[in-house]
């Protein structure tokens, strides 16, 4: 009876440290288990944090890529437009206001219109010399003695150069000074319409010199209509000469009203 009791005793403790022990085990195994499933939390999280990291970093470079290359975009942009903004800006530094009358084509009118008249002028005496000329009739309202005698001079020896009356020189001269002086020809484009009549003048003029010589030094007398024409001559002379030396030689804006140097061509 005794060592019947004393058995199941026994195999009750036995039986409790078993159950203990399965316990314990159990405890240790979820332990275990909640420790690796932390460390695998804190991993996932770290991996995260980590992945969050590299996402902010490719998302900043990304960012100065962009920037990098909006800014050489605009750097381009800008070197591009710079010459067409000095171009534009060297044209708008060329154009300046000037009065209206300097910018009107050619010299300013009244030295057109002043040289016209003139060169009619002209023309219209020589024509009356050449026609007193070959029909030999005298010339009105010039005296026939003294200083002034005017069918003295048209009928000397110096009346004629290489064979031609000076009369007929004089008609061509003019005829040619009325189409040069017109106001068509002072607004002409080419620059040889411009040289033309300043060298036309220039060889009148010492024309003229030598036939004041002549009826001063040689005929000894001068003739009203004769000195006229010299007088007509000499004003085309320093009209042309004017307006050469203020506008150039080609019509347009005078070169001294823009303050510009005067054109080599």
């Amino acid at each position: 009876m005794t060592a019947s009791k004393s058995s199941r005793a026994r195999n009750a403790r036995i039986g409790a440290q078993a159950g203990a022990a399965r316990n314990a085990t159990k405890g240790a195994g979820g332990s275990g288990t909640a420790m690796k499933n932390g460390s695998a939390d804190r991993n996932g999280t770290a991996k995260q944090n980590g992945t969050a990291k590299q996402n902010g970093t490719a998302k900043q470079n990304g960012t100065a890529k962009q920037n990098g290359t909006a800014t050489r975009d605009r750097g381009r942009d800008q070197a591009r437009s710079a010459p067409a903004r000095n171009g534009a800006a060297e044209r708008r530094a060329q154009t300046q206001v000037v009065p209206a009358e300097a910018a009107s084509p050619g010299p300013a009118v009244w030295l057109q219109i002043a040289t016209f008249v003139l060169a009619l002028a002209g023309l219209g005496v020589s024509i009356y010399l050449t026609i007193a000329h070959f029909t030999e009739s005298a010339l009105l309202g010039c005296s026939e003695s003294g200083l002034v005698n005017c069918t003295k001079v048209t009928t000397s020896p110096q009346s004629y150069v290489f064979g031609i009356p000076v009369a007929v020189l004089g008609l061509a001269f003019y005829l040619f000074a009325v189409a040069i002086m017109s106001p068509w020809a002072w607004q002409a484009s080419r620059r040889e319409v411009h040289l033309l009549r300043i060298a036309s003048l220039v060889v009148g003029m010492g024309f003229v010199l030598y036939l004041i010589y002549a009826e001063l030094f040689i005929i000894g007398s001068i003739c009203l209509y004769c000195t006229s024409v010299h007088a007509i001559t000499f004003a085309l002379f320093v009209l042309t000469a004017i307006a050469a030396a203020a506008w150039g030689l080609k019509p347009g804006v005078p070169w001294k009203l823009l303050g510009r140097a005067q054109p080599s061509d």
